[in-house]
């Protein structure tokens, strides 16, 4: 729980704190990706100096995954009863740990053991950010405000890359990808300051902040009422579908483009950065057509399904990737590909924070740990089936489908509350 304390913040001041500390938590998801994705971006180096054939990489994908279902739990529950205050700073500065020594590793058990801490670590990052914008934000602005949290992945992926272009020009060497992983890890030292600088005066009031007041009749689910919902087995369906295709895609596509498609390492790093500016796009555009479809007559719920579903089949045009050689009607579907990948997140996170306010950690990490369970094994299965077929296309083809299959799920299963999109429906007008 982040606290009680009142202030004496004016109401404008108070909502200006509020949305400064979700670009905090932005900044938190960019610091979360760039630690995750420096391997991707150096994944041919490092299968190479190690010798490593697809499968093997895949296997360090898995290790993280499962790692990071784990600590989905863990974390999960933990943060129900721990103050966000101290264990968001704690946690990102163990996953930044792992991140450093990353670096020093001199054999494929070490890079495995070193990927494995950083997966465990680094799912603490999930319901500590979204336990804060629950409690920060009103029910019309969360999704908006899981955007922009959602969006710092997209930021994080896109520096990487450039980070790694400038580090690694001209370095052909072995063992040249290392310093790169200890400079990423230490910007986590620099987040860690401004959060306790920010949080230093300020406690939420966690029932008024998470826009259910005492005089709400749609009171929140006690944990075991929300995990054995039906609601809760949607979402069960709709995380697994949109981890896979997310991860596997982040996991793969340097490379695609390189093994897949023959683009140069150079290529690839400015294509990846240009590929998560697209996601950060979609993200933000997904959480803003939401809020303005709903202070426009539309219900919350028919909102966040619509915007689900255009993303969803943005996704789905992995399909015609397949299918496209190298060029630029290949990196442009890419991109359409993108924008629709990170905008099903925001979305899926207003869903699930409706589940249960008392018990958000813990839904928010074993939803998040079934995700990880479903998709980590896959990414060791994309890299055999690579070395198989000696191609990429079958599994980009397949993987941006899936989901299409979370829509279904939501389409059916989902039930709206009629008295909760009343009651906000009230308050908008």
């Amino acid at each position: 729980m982040i606290g009680s304390k009142s202030t004496q913040s004016t109401p404008a001041q108070a909502s200006s704190w509020r949305w400064w500390v979700s670009g905090l938590l932005l900044f938190a998801t960019m610091i979360n990706y760039m630690d995750r994705q420096t391997l991707a971006n150096v994944a041919v180096r490092i299968t190479n100096e190690y010798g490593l054939n697809n499968e093997q990489y895949g296997s360090l994908e898995t290790h993280f995954g499962l790692a990071f279902a784990c600590g989905s739990i863990g974390f999960g529950f933990l943060v129900d009863h721990v103050s966000v205050r101290w264990l968001y700073p704690c946690v990102l500065a163990l996953w930044s740990a792992a991140g450093f020594m990353t670096a020093s590793t001199t054999s494929y058990d070490e890079l495995l053991l070193c990927r494995t801490v950083l997966g465990f670590f680094e799912a603490g990052h999930w319901p500590c950010a979204l336990k804060t914008t629950q409690r920060l934000l009103s029910r019309d602005e969360r999704t908006l405000g899981n955007s922009v949290l959602q969006s710092g992945a997209s930021i994080g992926a896109i520096a990487t890359p450039l980070i790694m272009q400038w580090m690694l020009a001209g370095h052909s060497e072995p063992g040249a990808w290392r310093q790169p992983f200890q400079v990423i890890a230490g910007v986590g030292a620099i987040w860690i300051v401004f959060w306790i600088w920010m949080m230093r005066r300020v406690e939420i009031e966690p029932e008024k902040n998470a826009g259910v007041g005492p005089a709400s009749k749609w009171s929140p689910h006690h944990l075991f009422e929300a995990i054995f919902s039906r609601r809760f087995l949607v979402l069960l369906v709709v995380v697994a579908c949109i981890n896979v295709c997310w991860q596997l895609v982040r996991a793969w596509l340097p490379k695609f483009l390189q093994e897949g498609r023959g683009y140069t390492e150079s290529q690839a790093l400015y294509f990846n950065s240009v590929y998560y500016i697209a996601t950060d796009v979609g993200c933000l555009t997904a959480g803003a057509v939401t809020l303005w479809l709903a202070r426009r007559g539309w219900s919350i719920h028919a909102s966040r399904c619509w915007v689900f579903g255009v993303c969803a089949i943005l996704t789905s045009l992995t399909v015609l990737v397949s299918q496209l050689p190298h060029g630029t009607a290949l990196l442009a579907v890419l991109l359409i590909v993108a924008a629709g990948s990170l905008g099903l997140f925001p979305c899926y996170y207003s869903f699930m924070q409706e589940l249960s306010i008392s018990d958000m950690g813990k839904v928010t990490g074993l939803l998040g740990a079934f995700a990880w369970i479903v998709s980590s094994p896959l990414q060791k299965l994309f890299g055999r089936l690579i070395d198989q077929t000696k191609s990429y296309d079958l599994g980009i083809a397949l993987v941006g489908c899936v989901p299409l299959i979370g829509l279904a799920a939501l389409l059916i299963g989902w039930r709206p509350s009629r008295q909760a999109n009343s009651e906000i429906q009230n308050q908008i007008q």
